[in-house]
């Protein structure tokens, strides 16, 4: 998961080397924090935040398919 997210943010962004993806996992629930440069954070969440619901909707996805829960957090 943590790589997916990854992945689909270096791609958004203009300087993907300060793309930073940790994942903290528990028992039923992974909560994956992604951390990107000021300047690209307009990128990652996109109007109205529909790219950041986009990347949300893709996790979960994913992570139905491994019968576990994610939670992606973009923070500042």
């Amino acid at each position: 998961m943590k790589d997916l997210i990854a992945y689909i943010a270096k791609a958004l962004v203009d300087k993907p080397e300060e793309v930073g993806v940790t994942e903290i996992v528990g028992e039923q629930t992974s909560v994956i924090e992604l951390k990107v440069a000021k300047e690209d954070l307009g990128k990652v969440i996109g109007k109205q935040g529909r790219t950041a619901r986009a990347m949300r909707t893709i996790l979960s996805a994913a992570s139905t398919k491994i019968k576990k829960r994610s939670v992606l957090e973009i923070i500042e």
